[in-house]
């Protein structure tokens, strides 16, 4: 049942106009209530449940296949400012960080979509008329957690990571929107011609800053419904999501493993790096999710993938591969912390750093036993946390003197892919690199035997 027949009994039946200079705000003033309504009601889900911001805005706007392009887009991106500056809104403000009317209505008329008059009508309380005033509030004085915009204890752990400065800095990234990255698909087509095609199109992109096949849009237009998609010939994908291919650096005739594929975005990549030759496994514990792959790698023009649900690493698919596989890429579940950009809610999710520590450290576990002698095992996270990157690492090779360390660094050189702040491992954030936050590690195997089965997970 919608929330905002509850919230929002009565809608008054005046109200000022939006400031001219944001086209955003244009539009009716029943439309502009609805979007407050709306935007509040979507705020109020997240905040009681865990489903993730993106599926609660879709349910939402499937109820309501009248509302055009535009009027989503100013839900969308009110909901999204929110959860991104939910600590410095509510601090100048004075509200609570839970009261979304107030919040939504702050976010508006900083973002001048609206003007105060206008705001109040909405809210129907004119003492929030002081608030509304404190917007205009520094947070210079602020605790540091409020300016970046953080929970305390999220706060707490990174600056045992990252000095003040630094800190602010990735935060101050992570609070804008990440761009659009899209993976050419070398098997149908080069980057400079896909290039071409989008600007004949008016959908400027420039080329990604160190992702060799990749290109960048700054705006949302939607790409899935270009025949160029449909064809195949690119990918969206994140340009650090892309280096971690170029990292896993298959060759065409391996044998290769994507252990944690979800939907596929890297196993198409890596499909496309192998030339289509070889043997590419494709494995997850959702089949829901991997069912997704099919229809994408035939679109691409893969024929050298396998996609397998399995039940666990002790799975008979598996078992019978044992000692196998040329390199195995682990994309571990974890936190997220580094998709911050995209997913902010995830920013205000309660962390299980233990159960997800657990699992990460059981699948490089389980994975030692696929792999060949000399073979390679690529960790990746979307995580800025070390102990989900750095520490898992550490602990693996205190627990494996039969492996190595790689330079990540000059792996990716040998391939001209040169981004700074690279070193033994890949960590990449949107403050120094303007990518998602994402962390890499290349482990090769330097004893040429293969463990016994044991039972992992």
């Amino acid at each position: 049942m919608s929330l905002i027949p509850r919230l929002f009994p009565e809608e008054p039946a005046q109200a000022s106009p939006p400031r001219p200079a944001q086209q955003i705000a244009r539009g009716t003033t029943q439309a502009r209530y609805h979007h407050f309504a709306l935007a509040v009601a979507i705020l109020t889900e997240i905040a009681q449940g865990t489903v993730p911001a993106d599926q609660v805005l879709y349910h939402h706007f499937r109820k309501l296949p009248q509302m055009g392009a535009r009027d989503r887009g100013i839900v969308a991106e009110s909901v999204y400012g929110v959860l991104r500056q939910r600590r410095s809104l509510a601090w100048r403000m004075g509200v609570g960080e839970k009261q979304w009317n107030m919040l939504v209505a702050g976010f508006m008329l900083d973002q001048d979509w609206a003007d105060k008059t206008f705001v109040l009508k909405w809210l129907g309380n004119q003492g929030a008329s002081q608030a509304l005033d404190d917007l205009a509030r520094s947070t210079d004085e602020a605790p540091l957690a409020v300016r970046a915009n953080l929970p305390d204890v999220l706060a707490e752990r990174l600056l045992r990571v990252y000095s003040e400065p630094e800190l602010l800095a990735l935060c101050a990234a992570m609070n804008q929107p990440a761009p659009v990255d899209i993976r050419v698909n070398t098997l149908k087509a080069e980057r400079a011609d896909i290039q071409q095609m989008l600007d004949a199109l008016g959908l400027t992109t420039e080329l990604t800053p160190y992702a060799p096949n990749g290109l960048r849009r700054h705006d949302r237009r939607p790409l899935f419904s270009l025949p160029a998609f449909k064809e195949g010939l690119f990918e969206v994908q994140d340009e650090a999501s892309q280096l971690v291919g170029h990292l896993v650096a298959p060759k065409p005739g391996e044998r290769v493993l994507d252990l944690c594929a979800g939907a596929g975005g890297k196993t198409l990549q890596l499909g496309a790096l192998m030339q289509s030759k070889g043997s590419l496994m494709a494995t997850d514990i959702s089949a829901h999710r991997l069912e997704k792959l099919t229809p994408r790698m035939r679109r691409a023009g893969l024929s050298n993938v396998r996609p397998v649900a399995i039940t666990g690493m002790t799975d008979a698919h598996l078992k019978r591969n044992k000692g196998m596989f040329d390199r195995i890429l682990i994309d571990a579940p974890c936190s997220g912390t580094g998709t911050w950009r995209r997913n902010p809610d995830l920013k205000w999710r309660v962390l299980d750093l233990e159960e997800l520590n657990a699992t990460q450290g059981a699948l490089l576990e389980g994975a030692v036993r696929l792999l060949k002698p000399q073979g390679r095992l690529i960790y990746a996270t979307c995580s800025i946390l070390p102990e989900e990157n750095e520490r898992i690492i550490e602990q693996f090779l205190a627990h494996h003197p039969d492996f190595q360390l790689l330079s990540a660094a000059e792996i990716l050189a040998e391939q001209g892919i040169t981004p700074p702040h690279v070193g033994d491992m890949l960590k990449l954030d949107p403050a120094q690199h303007g990518t998602d936050g994402f962390f890499a590690a290349v482990l090769q195997r330097v004893a040429v035997t293969v463990e016994a089965d044991k039972d992992v997970v």
